[in-house]
């Protein structure tokens, strides 16, 4: 008898089971057909609102051909230097300027652009990596430690500092190209290249933008946590701030990099002797070349040598692409 209640009991129990089995399934299939009806008013909500949800992003061709508008206007200059760096100086005269010459003349090209004039392109190119180097270098070191002092240390004057910064930054700097002319003039220091370097080491912005990305990437508790353990200011700094701030450093090296890099005003007024040009004026001076009595029209070199010169800044981009997209995000939200 005992036997039989139990047999019976456990087959009321496997009923509920299966029951509530199918209980789940219904509740399941009911919860996707909600979410589904709830995506398709998310998507109607943000047709009539004129965009899309992030979450629920859809597709829209109006941005699409904007983008692609917008993609070619940049592309377009690279594209032309790329193919006219492939002619001869007699088919850069006679064909159209997005046409191919008669013959692929790129390597020609090359060589002879690190040829000319006793090879003073290649000397151009190693004063422009020493400006960049030591100048961008030097301005990307020293808004590190600025900005990284302002954002985590409070001193007397600190509101003065951050007063003088942003007016720094609303003065453009061929403002103040003649005043630091004349300046070096009195100094000795006119066809240098202390004339290129020294101006090159500070970089307002560079400042500013590692003040805001260390405040935001390096919390104050790390900071006292290490110092409770012992650390000093400057392993605290080199061994934790220092890569966390990683994307911030590479933001403000890639904007310093390519100020310094495309700087054409200041070497202008500050160097007279070719053998310190940077490439930005010497490409220039051929370019006028044809122009001076006697002078040697020599586009294809000047086209060749401008293509040259812009690939280390594309190559750079795209290796630091995801540090300078998180570097320049910095601040954008509020915690």
């Amino acid at each position: 008898m005992g036997n039989a209640m139990t047999t019976t009991a456990g087959r009321l129990t496997d009923a509920e089971l299966k029951a509530q089995e199918r209980a789940a399934k219904r509740a399941e299939r009911e919860r996707q057909r909600r979410i589904a009806r709830d995506e398709a008013a998310e998507r109607r909500r943000s047709a009539k609102a004129g965009f899309a949800n992030v979450n629920n992003p859809r597709r829209s061709t109006l941005m699409t051909v904007l983008c692609a508008i917008f993609a070619v206007y940049c592309l377009f200059p690279f594209v032309y230097l790329a193919i006219n760096a492939t002619k001869t100086q007699a088919d850069f005269t006679s064909t159209f300027g997005l046409g191919f010459g008669k013959s692929f003349a790129l390597w020609d090209n090359i060589v002879t652009v690190f040829s000319y004039q006793d090879g003073i392109f290649g000397r151009w190119l190693v004063n422009t990596l020493l400006y960049v180097v030591v100048g961008a270098g030097g301005a990307t070191l020293l808004a590190i430690m600025g900005g990284y002092a302002l954002a985590k240390f409070r001193f007397p004057g600190r509101k003065a500092v951050f007063a003088v910064i942003i007016g720094s930054i609303s003065v453009p700097g061929i403002a103040l190209a003649v005043p630091q002319f004349l300046l070096f003039a009195k100094l000795g220091l006119t066809n240098t290249p202390w004339a290129m370097i020294i101006p090159s080491l500070i970089s307002p912005f560079g400042l500013y933008l590692m003040w805001i990305f260390s405040e935001q990437a390096v919390p104050t508790e790390l900071l006292e946590a290490a110092r409770v353990d012992g650390a000093s200011e400057f392993r605290t700094f080199w061994t934790i701030s220092l890569p966390l701030l990683a994307p911030g450093i590479v933001t403000t090296a890639l904007f310093t990099i390519v100020a310094t890099w495309n700087n054409y005003f200041l070497p202008l007024i500050m160097l007279k002797d070719a053998d310190w040009y940077p490439l930005t004026i010497g490409l220039n001076q051929w370019k006028d070349q044809a122009s001076t009595a006697g002078g040697q029209a020599i586009q294809n070199l000047v086209i060749t040598g401008s293509l040259i010169t812009i690939i280390p800044l594309v190559i750079a981009f795209l290796c630091l692409q995801k540090y300078w997209q998180s570097g320049l995000a910095a601040g954008a939200v509020k915690e």
